[in-house]
């Protein structure tokens, strides 16, 4: 049987990254959308579930019978400042408090860099870095398997990642630079497969002086 895997912001520039990092390990992903979302022409054969996530029975069947959750949702800028509460903060609540009623123990969450700092002009957009630290405080709080990662600056490029490597380090430690998405993806698919991930929160930045190490090693001496 096909080991499956939940993505949720599945149509995302993240989420979709990920399904297609998953497909790459031989995992199947189930792609959890909004009912207008388009995926790209790689995902097509994938498994679709469209859904409101504000929406507990069909958020519940939705999750039945998969190994994992990565939670790659998130609020997009808008005229709307309550998104990032609905999104960043209730949403995730929402995934995780249905992850423990169908029995998912697995969960991997995209967060952001700075998440809950309050002195960042990020939170002009509805306190979004404030949001974002309370779903993960939900997460922590859950009793799950969690992975919590928090990305750079996020970039579309999609060349020459192969000699670039990604800088880990625990909570607070980074505050600026970038990353490719494709590299987040990868991340939260290594996460799944590394023990030594959970119940970490992870920072992840790139560049091409760092060198490419196994996620697993780079856990070794990043401070927790």
């Amino acid at each position: 049987m096909s080991r499956v895997v939940a993505v949720s912001g599945a149509s995302g520039k993240t989420g979709y990254r990920i399904a297609e990092e998953l497909l790459a390990a031989g995992v199947q992903p189930r792609l959890l959308l909004r009912r207008e979302s388009a995926v790209p022409p790689s995902l097509s054969n994938c498994e679709q579930v469209r859904l409101s996530i504000e929406n507990d029975c069909a958020l519940d069947q939705a999750l039945l019978g998969v190994e994992a959750l990565i939670i790659a949702t998130g609020a997009r800028p808008s005229i709307d400042l309550s998104g990032p509460m609905r999104v960043d903060a209730w949403g995730v609540k929402r995934q995780i408090a249905s992850c423990q009623r169908v029995n998912v123990n697995r969960v991997v969450l995209v967060s952001s860099l700075c998440a809950g700092r309050w002195r960042h002009p990020l939170n002009l957009f509805g306190l979004i870095l404030v949001w974002k630290r309370i779903g993960e405080r939900a997460l922590e709080r859950s009793g799950l398997n969690w992975t919590v990662v928090r990305p750079g600056g996020l970039s579309e490029r999609e060349s020459g990642l192969e000699q670039e490597g990604i800088r880990l380090t625990g909570p607070d430690q980074q505050d600026k630079n970038s990353i490719p998405r494709r590299l987040v993806a990868q991340c939260c698919v290594d996460a799944l497969e590394t023990p030594g991930s959970i119940g970490r929160i992870l920072e992840i930045t790139s560049d091409k002086n760092v060198p490419r190490v196994a996620l697993a090693e780079a856990l070794l001496s990043a401070v927790p």
